[in-house]
């Protein structure tokens, strides 16, 4: 949190606390993992003096932080499903398919409803920043930070604290920087 206040890229609000973590885990329905979980416990970052979202937008990036104590539901639900509307977007637009989903239907309106059936059990992403995510799921942390852009997916960071680092402070990938997928389904577009 020292290096989010110090570089002057948000507010860091007092962190959400274990029932503040439930009611967001309840409403939304997922759980966070136990690093992003204390991440959030440790502050809130916000977008405080930031311009607004511009209304009817799917998602822009001028509110990059998900603002889970007081943010528009509407807006974090977006976030939300910003990775499988990603997928299905290149499933759409650019006849998107894995191998390992057997054939893909003849048309796009089938290939569509077969992919949503298929994205309804992969694992979900929580966003951290912008389009950067976490993987859900209580009991588990370490997970890198992956950037998601449609199918188009990259590590942002070994791990949400390295994130931070990299993201917001001087420190860039190494050779030996080495980060190892664990989501289900997502690990396979990188």
């Amino acid at each position: 949190m020292r290096r989010l206040r110090s570089r002057s890229v948000c507010v860091v609000e007092a962190g959400l606390t274990e029932e503040e973590i439930a009611h967001v885990e309840q409403r939304f329905g997922f759980e966070f993992a136990d690093d992003h979980r204390a991440f959030l416990a440790a502050g809130l970052p916000v977008n405080a003096g930031l311009p607004p979202r511009e209304p009817g937008v799917i998602y822009t990036y001028s509110q990059p932080w998900p603002d889970w104590r007081s943010g528009d539901p509407a807006a974090l639900h977006e976030m939300l499903d910003w990775p499988i509307e990603g997928v299905l977007f290149d499933v759409e637009h650019n006849r998107f398919w894995l191998e390992p989903w057997g054939p893909r239907p003849p048309t796009t309106q089938a290939a569509l409803d077969a992919a949503r059936h298929l994205l309804a059990g992969v694992p979900r992403m929580v966003p951290v920043y912008g389009h950067r995510y976490l993987p859900e799921g209580r009991g588990t942390a370490g997970h890198p930070v992956l950037s998601m852009w449609q199918t188009d997916i990259i590590y942002y960071g070994a791990d949400i604290a390295d994130f931070i680092d990299r993201q917001f402070g001087r420190r860039a990938p190494d050779d030996d920087w080495n980060p190892q997928a664990t989501a289900e389904f997502w690990k396979d577009l990188l």
